[in-house]
């Protein structure tokens, strides 16, 4: 049977409560419940969450949530991404537990955290992209105060840009295109980037449709609430449309700035993707807005402008049966559908046990529900196996007079055995050592007087347009120079650059790797091997004068092999 869950997203202008059940390859609505934050139209101070306190007081009238999965958002969330080599879980679980511990460490907070990983990667070759979610227990604290008051019980809190994903793969068009998804809300906006199903970011950004409303306020000179009354009765952002008062002209005008700001934080939030995840080529092909500021008109058509791509609201509730609510809660649903889509998502995540989640709960209820989900059963089993150790204990009891007769002949040959080992330990180290230091000569040896011949010879035979632009060194391997893992050599890596429009660069490329070939590896039987590369105005060599030499050839055989010096 489906489990029923409850997502919760509060926000500055509103709190948004929605209960049901996934099943069926659909969400089935059961409940909702959607309320205006009144303290939108007040002043906050920076660190100042009474907001939050507010919004819930509004939720709790005439609403039990039941296995509350709450979102979170703001600049008390943090989520970030860490690459890392293909571990087995409970390795990853120590490397994220201590890097968690650091980030606490350096901002003086208590954090509560959840990871996982990101779909598999074709651009990440051998390694793990991990999503890490860290919330301040603070906050966590603020919300569990107003979870308190509406007497419902908690699931876990999820990163709003997590829930935004989930509705999004299980009520969205989902192709074979990349998509931006925009969560616009009062104070934050949450991102995600998915490619088709695949998540591949998720963040949540400062800035939200109260930029509009600090434009409008100081353009006439009202307050937040009659701002906010100005925006959703004169402002827009269509292109070229007539103005039928001046009000409407000068509110459109007013907002046009802060509408620039949201455009940008959206291609930021594509570039920070690129760098996160390492995704270089990474193009954006549809833009999905979703969210309270996401209603303002015209504002698709400017992104789109802004973006040269196509950029819809996200109605997500198309795909969801809403039969079970009452007239009243299904028009409410209908007039507050963009605001709910991340309380839809938090829903989901909650039912739907494949869904992709993360679950962030407070130091004290992770550990309570540790105890009642692992530790108790940690103390029945060693309940049990003392029993057991009782009954083994008497039952050996007899062993142990054979055991010790047969003890005192075999102390002898332990003692013999033990020297012998000791001694061929010491043996081992003192080889240990010896092979340590010569690797270390080797290292030293080895890159200084390989760098030193490579330069000179470079020197003399570098063409006039031609110039070194990197040079590095490095103890590796590379099995093309015949250097197996394992069996790591000094290397020399050269890249350089051609100046556009030499007079047959590939030439005078050849004659300078056969003069460096000549000069420098000569007929490889010593270890020597290079490789080179031209492409258009780059060019490259891989140097390894210190390789292991090539088999000898049996009747003729390795012949081909040893041209590829």
């Amino acid at each position: 049977m489906a489990r029923t869950s409850t997502g919760i997203d509060v926000g500055a202008s509103s709190a948004i409560a929605l209960c049901g059940q996934y099943k069926g390859n659909t969400f089935h609505v059961t409940d909702f419940n959607a309320r205006g934050n009144p303290s939108l139209g007040s002043s906050a101070t920076e660190g100042d969450t009474s907001w939050l306190l507010s919004g819930w007081e509004e939720l709790a009238q005439g609403f039990k949530p039941v296995a509350a999965r709450v979102g979170l958002t703001g600049r008390d969330v943090n989520v970030r991404y860490t690459r890392v080599p293909r571990v087995p879980d409970w390795q990853l679980r120590n490397l994220m537990r201590f890097e968690v511990s650091e980030i606490g460490d350096q901002s003086g907070t208590e954090v509560a955290s959840d990871f996982n990983l990101l779909p598999e990667l074709p651009e990440v070759e051998g390694e793990d992209v991990v999503l890490l979610a860290m919330a301040r227990e603070g906050l966590l604290d603020d919300h569990l105060e107003g979870l308190d008051l509406t007497g419902g019980n908690l699931d876990s809190f999820s990163p709003s840009a997590i829930a935004l994903y989930n509705a999004w793969t299980h009520f969205g068009v989902v192709e074979d295109e990349t998509v931006l998804l925009a969560n616009i809300g009062h104070d934050n906006i949450d991102v995600v980037i998915a490619r088709g199903p695949d998540l591949l970011f998720a963040r949540n950004l400062s800035g939200g449709s109260r930029l509009f409303d600090q434009a409008l306020a100081q353009r006439f000179n009202v307050g937040p609430a009659q701002a906010e009354k100005l925006k959703l009765k004169y402002a827009s952002l269509r292109s070229g449309a007539a103005h039928p008062t001046p009000n409407h002209e000068k509110a459109s005008r007013a907002i046009m700035g802060a509408a620039g700001q949201i455009l940008s934080l959206l291609q930021s939030a594509i570039l920070f993707c690129k760098s996160q995840v390492k995704i270089s080529g990474l193009k954006v092909d549809r833009v999905m807005l979703c969210g309270g500021g996401a209603a303002l008109d015209g504002l698709p058509q400017y992104i789109s402008g802004g973006m040269g791509v196509t950029v819809e609201l996200f109605d997500a509730f198309r795909m969801v049966e809403t039969d079970k609510l009452d007239a009243a809660s299904a028009d409410l649903l209908e007039e507050f559908k963009l605001e709910a889509v991340v309380a839809l998502g938090l829903a989901t995540m909650g039912s739907d046990s494949g869904a992709y989640s993360l679950e962030i709960l407070p130091a004290s209820l992770a550990k309570k529900r540790a105890f009642w989900g692992e530790t108790i059963w940690l103390i029945a089993a060693a309940l049990l196996a003392v029993c057991y150790l009782g009954f083994k204990t008497v039952h050996l009891a007899d062993e142990l007079d054979r055991v010790n007769s047969e003890n005192a002949g075999l102390q002898s040959r332990l003692s013999r055995e033990t020297r012998i080992h000791r001694e061929a330990e010491q043996l081992i180290e003192e080889n240990e050592s010896l092979r340590v230091l010569a690797s270390q000569l080797q290292w030293v040896a080895g890159l200084g007087e390989q760098g030193a011949r490579a330069m000179s010879q470079l020197d003399n035979s570098l063409p006039g347009d031609f110039w070194v632009s990197e040079l590095t060194s490095e103890w590796t391997f590379d099995p093309e120079l015949g250097v197996e893992r394992n069996s790591e050599r000094p290397m020399l890596m050269v890249r350089g650059m051609i100046r556009p429009g030499t007079d047959s660069p590939s030439r005078q490329f050849q004659e300078m790797t056969r003069a460096l070939r000549e000069a420098l590896v000569g007929d490889g039987k010593s270890g020597g091997r290079m490789k080179e590369s031209i492409d258009r105005d780059q060019f490259s060599l891989d140097l390894c004068l210190f390789g292991p030499p090539p088999p000898a050839a049996d009747d003729g055989e390795g012949d081909a092999e040893g041209e590829e010096y």
